[in-house]
């Protein structure tokens, strides 16, 4: 009988024992994966931001920097909420490749996006980059402005009216004068600034410092031509305002020379241009919104090259911005003996020597349904 008492403890005790293992392993396995889950979550907290867009820090990494002193100089401006965290995010992606540099990030920016920054070099600022786009008018430059920064349209136009501001320019440009002065002209800087795409430093950009850099982007254009222009026999003004016509005529850079040569072939004839295009300009409509008017057509107006009294007459000035390929073909056209010349729906254009070929390509045209035809 004593014997089995202590048969039947030994038994008891190994159950108990198997017991308390198997407690103490789920407790184990249940803290693991708390650890776990916690981890994830601390992970996941620490890769998002610490402000908000406002909060911005100008943030420079020496050269040389390894991935130690970036989170150090990241946490000492409060960019990051964990060294650790964004270390085990750079490792975890195998990024190697930052850039040292300066640059301007915000508190709202998250560890993958200030380390995306930081590897490609793309200083995120408040930098406004503008588009100018070739073939437009002062009026769609003076929208841009205003859309883009904290000018308005009649800040724009008060500039160009500003006769001090303008012979300030006369003085400073070689490729400025006095014939953007011309009572007649709409806007004195209409064609003179060249259409690309800029950065500026703010919305506080004022309109002066655009047009300043605008006109210093023509005037890196204009320089390797500027022997020819002033040995040749039209001035630049001049030279612009058929750039400014082939702009508009000319859709593709292939026809721009040619075009070039139909409107020089006229006016050496005193012929009249006779070009649609700056018969929209000088009425102020806008290009291709509708057909135009015969009373339109036949008013005199000096940019208005399809009027009367404009036989061998370039308009007055520049009626758009002008691309660098509408400049050459202005300073350097093809050699033809082409008086005339129509674009069909899609933009081709046909050349002709006479009015009779003309109207027979137009005929052509019409009777294929590939004429221009506004409502």
């Amino acid at each position: 009988m004593e014997e089995e008492k202590k048969v039947t403890n030994r038994h008891g005790e190994t159950e108990k024992k198997s017991s308390m293992l198997k407690i103490i392993i789920i407790a184990v396995i249940i803290l693991i994966v708390f650890v776990a889950i916690s981890s994830i979550l601390w992970y996941n907290i620490c890769l998002s931001g610490t402000g908000t867009s406002e909060d911005k820090v100008a943030l420079e990494i020496p050269l040389g920097s390894g991935v130690n002193k970036i989170a150090t100089l990241l946490k000492e401006n409060d960019l990051i909420r964990s060294t650790a965290a964004f270390k085990i995010y750079v490792k975890l992606n195998n990024i190697t490749n930052f850039q040292a540099g300066s640059y301007n990030l915000t508190k709202d920016m998250s560890v993958p996006e200030i380390a995306q920054s930081l590897q490609t070099g793309k200083v995120l600022n408040d930098d406004v980059n503008i588009t100018f786009v070739e073939g437009k008018t002062m009026n769609y430059i003076a929208k841009e402005i205003a859309k883009n920064t904290n000018n308005t349209e009649e800040d724009v136009y008060n500039v160009l009216e500003d006769a001090e501001y303008i012979d300030s320019l006369i003085n400073e440009y070689w490729f400025l004068t006095d014939e953007i002065k011309n009572e007649d002209i709409y806007y004195p800087l209409e064609g003179y600034l060249f259409p690309d795409t800029y950065s500026f430093e703010d919305e506080d950009v004022t309109v002066q410092d655009i047009f300043k850099t605008l006109l210093e982007q023509m005037e890196k254009v204009l320089e390797p031509y500027k022997s020819d222009i002033q040995s040749g026999k039209y001035s630049v003004h001049e030279l612009l305002s058929v750039a400014s016509i082939i702009e508009n005529e000319a859709i593709f850079d292939k026809d721009r020379k040619d075009v070039s040569s139909v409107i020089y072939n006229r006016l050496n004839k005193n012929m009249s241009i006779g070009s649609d295009v700056t018969t929209y300009y000088a009425f102020k409509i806008e290009l291709g919104s509708r057909d135009l008017y015969k009373t339109e057509i036949n008013t005199y107006n000096p940019y208005n090259t399809r009027g009367p009294n404009m036989g061998g007459k370039l308009p007055v000035g520049p009626i758009c911005s002008v691309s660098k390929a509408s400049i050459e073909a202005a300073i350097n056209p093809n050699t033809t003996d082409y008086l005339f010349f129509v674009a069909d729906a899609k933009g081709n254009i046909y050349f002709t020597k006479t009015n009779e070929e003309h109207q027979k390509v137009i005929n052509e045209l019409k009777a294929n349904d590939a004429w221009v035809q506004f409502d």
